[in-house]
């Protein structure tokens, strides 16, 4: 029992203690700052919504627009051979 007693932070320097104080409290900032973003977010598409938009297509959009146009097409040829020898299209 008395080993657990042992304080934890004798296992760092004082200079690793500050440097992951430090790194703690940026996370911990910016984890703060992307929830208010996502709140932002939310209610863009909540203004979209409001405007007549189909919210889960825009999104979409905004997703497709992050891959590389390439890929996104070689993804789209390849889903529409797929879908033809299914006979789907």
């Amino acid at each position: 029992m008395a080993d657990d007693a042992i304080p934890h932070a004798d296992v760092l320097n004082s200079t690793a203690q500050g440097q992951l104080k430090s790194i703690v409290d940026r996370v911990e900032r910016l984890e703060v700052e992307k929830a208010e973003i996502m709140e932002q977010i939310k209610e863009v598409y909540n203004e979209a919504k409001g405007n007549g938009f189909d919210v889960k297509v825009l999104k979409k959009v905004v997703r497709l627009r992050k891959q590389d146009r390439a890929k996104r097409q070689e993804e789209d040829a390849i889903l529409d051979l797929y879908l033809s020898a299914i006979g789907e299209i």
